[in-house]
């Protein structure tokens, strides 16, 4: 009964919109850092060139092989945001609901969709009005093609393909393209460089369904990078990153008697993945944590050596998220006299609303007004060259370095049931229309949860379970 209580209080604030994935600031518009300027002028320049792969003008090859890029997804423009998270809210791995109501899934995601689009839009309009995310997993899928191809041997060619969670260009589009292409065999590369259930599990979920439905050829020929977050050349690209950072701070003042700090944020999970399915994500993003933090001591000198520390951010619901939070992590270092902060979005391979909005825009303002003087935060990888380097070295490790690993072996590694009874029983519907279009039967669902689920908020049930009107 508890979990339940919990489940509807923090599906009644999904609901009535109270905690939208980003809150729009105050300050909507607060400049970038120029390692961040730089980032978007490199995606520009990319998109402004001719658009064409180096692996065309090969010769049909003996072999293709696609590489699968998978990745969340994101709205690019305000008409996306609605059946963007539509579908966000209808994957189990997001909202885990209690048995009982798995079969309302659809309709409760419909009906978050519809109340908490308004914010969502608003937080999107604060960095142009949609995520670049799209843009930039497509300019890296072609990069590292291009790379690939450069090295590929003469009978081998290699095919990228952009595989989103919950937006454009699904992965059914991505596996029905590349049978198209003749794609013999595949690689499938997670842009999460640290296993989660709600992130990688997710994703390859999805990956095995369609493959195991529609693409049998591929499902038979395929291997799985299932995470990447102690690799050498990750760290090694994280922490140059973070001494630019470093290097741009301007000398301490005289009464500044503190180093500067370092603020790792990784996106947060509810507590109870960790505790109850096992995720192995914390573990995850803490060793990440503990090599950049020895790699960036290793080429600094010992009287200008910062503290480094993790949080977690873009928690919602009344539940137990991953501590420290980021916004109580930012206000305890400023409390503590440091006046020099770097914040790390760790984990995130390119700019979207989590750290243009979230991170650039609230926590700096929060960080600000907490005295913190000199704010700088370090850029996702984007384009980085050194990036895209790991990203071939992680294929070609995977194709000839270490024993295949297909989507089922990937998430029983870490402890995870791809197969899952509510995963197969076809609640991970795809929108590719707007969310108004869901038939009327939906709706009238929808309509009833939250007329039941309101009436519960005022009554004494949640009360007693501890959580009192949220």
């Amino acid at each position: 009964m508890r979990k339940q209580g919990l489940v509807c209080a923090l599906l009644l604030c999904f609901i009535q919109g109270i905690l939208p994935l980003a809150l729009t600031s105050k300050r909507t518009m607060i400049s970038m850092s120029t390692a961040v300027n730089r980032a978007q002028t490199m995606l520009q320049e990319f998109e402004a060139r001719p658009q064409h792969s180096k692996s065309i003008t090969r010769e049909k090859p003996r072999h293709l092989v696609g590489v699968f890029l998978l990745n969340l997804g994101g709205p690019e423009s305000a008409e996306d945001v609605e059946p963007f998270l539509y579908n966000l809210f209808a994957d189990p791995d997001i909202i885990r609901l209690p048995p009982v109501l798995t079969g309302a899934q659809t309709a409760l995601a419909w009906l978050i969709a519809k109340r908490r689009a308004p914010r969502s839009r608003a937080a999107y309009d604060t960095i142009g009005g949609g995520s670049p995310i799209t843009r930039y997993t497509r300019a890296q899928a072609q990069l590292l093609e291009d790379a690939l191809n450069e090295e590929a041997d003469d009978d081998v060619r290699f095919k990228c393909y952009v595989a989103m969670r919950y937006w454009r260009p699904f992965t059914d589009e991505a596996l029905d393209q590349a049978d198209e292409d003749g794609v013999s065999s595949a690689v499938i590369l997670p842009l999460y460089p640290h296993f989660s259930i709600s992130t990688t599990g997710s994703s390859l979920r999805a990956l095995l369904a369609e493959m195991q439905a529609s693409h049998p050829r591929l499902f038979a020929a395929h291997t799985v990078v299932p995470s990447w977050h102690s690799s050498p050349g990750y760290v090694d690209i994280v922490a140059r990153l973070i001494r630019n950072e470093i290097d741009a701070l301007p000398e301490p003042k005289s009464n500044d008697k503190f180093p500067p700090a370092v603020l790792f944020s990784a996106h947060g999970v509810p507590l109870s993945y960790i505790e109850e399915q096992g995720d192995p994500y914390k573990r995850h993003i803490e060793e990440t944590v503990h090599l950049v933090a020895q790699a960036v001591k290793r080429d600094l000198p010992s009287s200008n050596i910062p503290t480094f520390e993790l949080s977690f951010q873009s928690r919602v619901g009344p539940v137990e998220w991953l501590r420290p939070y980021t916004d109580d992590a930012l206000i305890e270092i400023a409390q503590r006299g440091v006046r020099r902060c770097i914040v790390v979005p760790i984990s995130f391979v390119s700019e979207h609303i989590e750290t243009l909005e979230e991170i650039d825009m609230e926590y700096k303002e929060i960080a600000l007004d907490a005295g913190i003087e000199h704010w700088r935060r370090v850029p996702a990888l984007n384009l980085e060259p050194d990036f895209i380097l790991e990203l071939k070295k992680q294929v070609f490790a995977a194709l000839y370095q270490k024993p295949a690993i297909s989507t089922s072996e990937a998430c029983v590694v870490h402890s995870f049931d791809p197969d899952a009874e509510s995963f197969l029983a076809d609640v991970l519907p795809e929108v590719q229309s707007d969310v108004s279009l869901i038939n009327s039967r939906t709706a009238a669902i929808a309509l009833a949860l939250t007329a039941a689920i309101d009436l519960l908020a005022n009554s004494r049930a949640i009360h007693v379970f501890g959580l009192g009107a949220v």
